[in-house]
């Protein structure tokens, strides 16, 4: 599987949603904690072209985008297709 990475904060529930779905589909996460702004909301903003909100989801460097994003593609059965994919 290839890399996912996750900009998040800890007490965010829709971070916390869309990491119990990556779990699900044994998905190690590379997890980013921008809970106190600083280098990795810079770079997640600039990455998300300007999208300041959390989580951030990206797929081999593909911006997937938030919770909701990832949960419609798991929806639309396409989530796989991503992950298998980035293998």
């Amino acid at each position: 599987m290839g890399l996912v990475e996750i900009y998040l904060k800890t007490t965010c529930p829709y971070c916390m949603r869309a990491q119990h779905l990556l779990r699900q589909k044994g998905v190690e996460a590379q997890e980013y904690v921008v809970d106190h702004g600083g280098s990795k909301k810079e770079e997640m903003v600039r990455r998300a072209k300007g999208r300041t909100t959390v989580p951030q989801i990206f797929i081999d460097g593909r911006h997937i985008g938030g919770c909701d994003d990832l949960m419609a593609l798991e929806r639309n059965g396409k989530l796989d297709e991503l992950l298998d994919a980035a293998a």
